[in-house]
């Protein structure tokens, strides 16, 4: 039924833009003939929307991979800093949830561990929707921002990193098999707000997988068991990304990439002082509208970062900002 709604999508978006594109140039047609260059000048600016979503919808169908139709896991670590580091954190998980909604997918948060004086040390989400992974997959690594520090009586301008992993939600059709004497289970009491329930049991659940000493944890339901169901899916989740990875030639620089959340390792910077910009050292796309990214507007450093990796060429070397 997902697939048939997808491509129920796809058809019904064909013939829209079809239609659309003649409408608009009829109404050019019209509006030559009459002499009217209201009629005219509206028309070529919905012709430019148009192409707009045509090049986003040419690039979701390049979204062909196993999991790219998945929902998808995100998970954001704050770096080193302390609480500047985890403010940024914050931010930034605000950021994606703003994009996600924006785009129609849902959200649920699944864990969440807040910093000591402001934001968030990590959180956890999951982002439900058609083609969820395809579109998060490129955000992978770290992020740096550059500003006046709120938390600085002196004013002065901060660096501050923070990381955003992306992987694919495991569904039926995806086999992952995991040997139970290779899992650690601890229990633990959940952190954070949730009333004097989560102060008198442990329902909160880390699952660690000894042979790759990757670890989860969910705490999001007031169940021990519902966290122990969904804890081990978000660990098989976690193995088949690897899996992926490995098949794909440039696995381990993406994987380098995010083994340490700092300096020569972010995939973007944020800039808000001296001056406002956010710029992708990928593939170079900048702008100056921080306060439109930090709200939520990718797209256009999403489609960059797939489009690259569609049509060829390897990620160029851009100079970050300073």
């Amino acid at each position: 039924m997902r697939e048939r709604d997808a491509l129920d999508d796809q058809l019904k978006a064909i013939g829209r833009i079809e239609q659309e594109l003649e409408d608009q140039l009829t109404l050019i047609d019209l509006g030559e003939t009459e002499k009217d260059e209201k009629t005219i000048v509206e028309a070529e600016g919905a012709l430019k929307r148009l192409k707009v979503e045509v090049a986003r919808r040419e690039l979701e169908a390049l979204l062909s991979g196993e999991a790219d139709a998945n929902d998808c896991y995100l998970e954001v670590h704050a770096g080193a800093g302390g609480t500047e580091s985890q403010d940024w954190a914050s931010m930034l998980m605000r950021m994606y949830v703003r994009w996600a909604e924006s785009h129609g997918y849902k959200v649920e948060w699944i864990e969440e561990t807040e910093g000591e004086g402001a934001g968030i040390k990590s959180a956890t989400v999951v982002v439900k929707g058609h083609n969820a992974y395809g579109w998060l997959k490129s955000e992978n690594g770290v992020h740096r921002l550059v500003r006046i520090s709120p938390f600085d009586s002196n004013a002065r301008r901060h660096t501050s990193f923070a990381s955003a992993t992306v992987y694919p939600v495991v569904d039926d059709r995806i086999k992952i098999d995991i040997k139970e004497s290779d899992v650690r289970t601890d229990v633990m009491r959940s952190g954070g707000a949730g009333g004097q329930h989560v102060n008198k049991t442990e329902s909160a659940v880390r699952l660690t997988h000894i042979p790759t000493n990757i670890a989860v944890k969910c705490q999001s339901d007031r169940s021990q068991h519902r966290n122990r169901a969904m804890a081990w899916d978000m660990l098989r989740a976690k193995l088949f990304e690897i899996e992926i990875k490995k098949r794909e030639e440039k696995a381990a620089a993406e994987q380098a990439a995010k083994t340490d959340i700092g300096w020569g390792h972010q995939i973007r910077s944020y800039v808000l002082q001296p001056y406002q910009m956010v710029k992708d050292l990928r593939t170079g796309v900048s702008t100056s509208n921080t306060a439109g990214v930090l709200d939520g507007d990718l797209d256009e450093f999403m489609q960059a970062a797939l489009a690259q990796k569609a049509f060829g060429g390897g990620p160029e070397k851009v100079e970050d900002v300073e």
